[in-house]
C-alpha cells in the first residue's frame, strides 16, 4: 500500500495528461500537490515543512538553470529569422523557397533538419534547444502542427551526447566506468532504438504527404536515409572513442552537415554565400558556444568570472558559460546591429508567449522530483524494488529508468537513484558492468523523448498547444517498441552473466 501511495504523483500526472482535459502545466501542478501531500504524510523518515521548503527551492533552482535555454533559444531563433513579419502580425515562416516545390527537396530538407541539424544543436547546447533548429528548417514545408511536433521530437534521439555529453559524464561517475566506454556501450542501445525513430519518421512523413514520387523512388530514398543514419552513427562512434562523449557529436556531425548540404543543394558560389549569410547568426553563436567549451583557458576564465552554487550537489549557474546567456546575447547583438530595439521587445514578448508553458512545466516537474527525492521516497522506492527482485531487478531497469526519465525530462534522476544499486547488482551477479550501466543510462535519457516537458516545448514551437494528447496517441506504439528493445537488451545482460 505504501508503494502505491508513493506512486501517486507519477500516476496523477499520467492520468491528467491522458484525460485530455488539462494541459501539461496543469498536470504538473496536480502532480506537485500530490507529491507534497504524499511526502508530508508517508515519507519513510521525518520530513518537515522546513525540509519541504528546501526541496522546493532546489527544484526552483533547477528550473532557473534550464529556463534561459528555452526563452533564450526562442528569442534568438525569432531574431535570427531572415524576415520580421511577426512584428506586423504575420508568420515569419510563410516564406516558401522555390526549391521546396520539389517533393524530393522537401523530403531531404526534413531529414536534414531532424537527424543532422537537430542533434548537432542539441549537443552544443542541450535541454531541447535542438528542437529549435529543426522547427526553423521545416516550418517552410507548411506542415500541420501535430506533424511538426513529432519531427521536432525526432531531433532528441541522441540525448546521451546532448549538452556536451554532460549526462553521460555524470552517469560514468556513478557507475565507476570511463565516460568513453560508457558512451560506446550506450551506442548499442541507441543504434537499435534508431530503428524505432526512423520508422516513426517514415510513418509521419507519409502521413504529412512528404512522399517521393513512385514507390521505387520512395524505397530508394528510404535506403539513402538509412545509409546516412548508419554513416552518422559510425562517425559518432569513432569520434567518441577518440575524443570522448563531450565533443564527439560536434566533431562527427559538423563535416556531415556540410557534406549533406552540398550534395542536396549543389549550390553555386552565389547560393553558397547566400546560405552562409542566412546561417551566419547560427554559425556565430554555435561557434562561440563550442569555443567556450573546447578551449580550456577560455572555459576556465569565463567560469571564474561568476560561479553561483547555492546547492553543492546541483548544477551551478555560470552566466558567462551558460548557453542561454549566449543566445540572449546573440539576440541583443542582432537588435543592435540592425538598430531595431523595438523588434527585440516584440520578439521577447513572443518568446514568452511561446515558451511560458514549457518554462512553468520545467519548474513544476523539477520541484516534484526534488520533493520526492528529499523526502527519501525515491530512494526507498528503488531500494525496495532491488531488495525484492534481486538479480532479476535489471529486467525492470528500463521501466524504472524510462519512467523517471519521462517524468523528470532527464536521465540524471534515474542515474542518481538507481546507478549505485545497479552497479552493486552487476558486481554481485557477475554481470557486465559497463553494459548494465549503459542500459540504465540509455533507458533514462532516451525515453525522455516522451517527456511531457519536451512535448510542451515541441507544442510551443509548433503552435500546437492542445494537441499533446493526440500526439501521445500516435507515439504510444513507438514508446512500447522502444521499451521492448530495452527489455530485450536487459534480458541479454542478465543471460550473459
Amino acid at each position: 500500500m505504501t508503494y502505491l501511495l508513493w506512486s501517486l504523483p507519477a500516476l496523477t500526472v499520467i492520468v491528467a495528461i491522458a484525460s485530455g482535459r488539462v494541459n501539461t502545466t496543469m498536470a504538473a501542478v496536480l502532480g506537485l500537490f500530490a507529491a507534497i501531500a504524499v511526502a508530508l504524510s508517508t515519507a519513510p523518515g521525518a520530513f518537515t515543512g522546513a525540509q519541504l521548503a528546501v526541496t522546493l527551492e532546489r527544484g526552483g533552482w533547477i528550473g532557473w538553470i534550464i529556463t534561459p535555454y528555452i526563452l533564450g533559444g526562442l528569442l534568438f531563433w525569432q531574431m535570427a529569422s531572415p524576415t520580421q513579419p511577426a512584428a506586423a502580425g504575420g508568420d515569419r515562416f510563410a516564406v516558401h523557397p522555390p526549391e521546396l516545390n520539389d517533393p524530393l527537396a522537401r523530403r531531404r530538407r526534413l531529414f536534414f533538419a531532424c537527424f543532422l541539424i537537430g542533434p548537432f544543436a542539441e549537443s552544443a547546447t542541450g535541454f531541447g534547444v535542438g528542437m529549435l533548429g529543426t522547427v526553423l528548417l521545416i516550418r517552410p514545408l507548411g506542415l500541420k502542427p501535430r506533424d511538426i511536433m513529432i519531427f521536432a521530437l525526432l531531433s532528441q534521439t541522441l540525448i546521451p551526447w546532448g549538452a556536451m555529453g554532460s549526462g553521460t559524464l555524470l552517469a560514468s561517475a556513478y557507475a565507476r566506468v570511463p565516460a568513453p566506454q560508457l558512451a560506446l556501450y550506450s551506442m548499442v542501445a541507441v543504434a537499435l532504438l534508431m530503428a524505432v525513430w526512423m520508422t516513426l519518421f517514415w510513418r509521419t512523413a507519409r502521413i504529412a504527404g512528404l512522399k517521393v514520387g513512385t514507390a521505387k523512388a520512395g524505397t530508394a530514398e528510404h535506403v539513402r536515409e538509412a545509409g546516412w543514419i548508419v554513416t552518422s552513427l559510425a562517425s559518432l562512434c569513432a569520434a567518441t572513442a577518440l575524443l570522448g562523449p563531450e565533443t564527439a557529436l560536434l566533431a562527427a556531425y559538423g563535416p556531415l552537415i556540410v557534406l549533406r548540404f552540398v550534395l542536396d543543394r549543389r549550390p553555386d558560389r552565389t547560393q553558397a554565400l547566400a546560405a552562409a549569410r542566412r546561417a551566419l547568426p547560427y554559425i556565430l553563436v554555435i561557434a562561440c558556444l563550442v569555443a567556450t567549451r573546447l578551449i580550456p583557458t577560455l572555459n576556465r576564465a569565463l567560469g571564474a568570472w561568476a560561479d553561483i552554487r547555492p546547492f553543492a550537489d546541483l548544477p551551478a549557474w555560470m552566466p558567462f558559460l551558460h548557453a542561454g546567456s549566449w543566445l540572449v546575447a546573440g539576440a541583443l547583438a542582432m537588435a543592435v546591429w540592425r538598430r531595431q530595439p523595438g523588434a527585440l521587445a516584440v520578439q521577447a514578448r513572443a518568446a514568452w508567449r511561446t515558451g511560458r508553458h514549457a518554462v512553468m512545466s520545467v519548474f513544476l516537474f523539477a520541484m516534484m522530483a526534488e520533493v520526492l527525492a528529499g523526502a527519501g521516497i525515491s530512494q526507498a522506492y528503488a531500494d525496495g524494488l532491488f531488495a525484492a527482485l534481486q538479480d532479476w531487478t535489471i529486467l525492470i531497469t528500463p521501466l524504472l529508468a524510462g519512467a523517471f526519465g519521462i517524468l523528470a525530462n532527464s536521465g540524471n534522476a534515474p542515474n542518481s537513484l538507481f546507478m549505485p544499486s545497479q552497479l552493486s547488482l552487476a558486481l554481485h551477479a557477475g554481470l557486465n558492468v559497463p553494459a548494465a550501466a549503459a542500459l540504465l543510462h540509455v533507458s533514462g535519457t532516451s525515453m525522455g523523448f516522451f517527456s511531457p516537458v519536451r512535448m510542451s516545448i515541441a507544442a510551443g514551437l509548433a503552435h500546437g498547444q492542445g494537441q499533446e494528447r493526440s500526439v501521445y496517441v500516435l507515439l504510444l506504439p513507438f514508446a512500447l517498441a522502444a521499451f521492448g528493445i530495452l527489455l530485450f537488451l536487459a534480458l541479454l545482460v542478465v543471460l550473459s552473466g
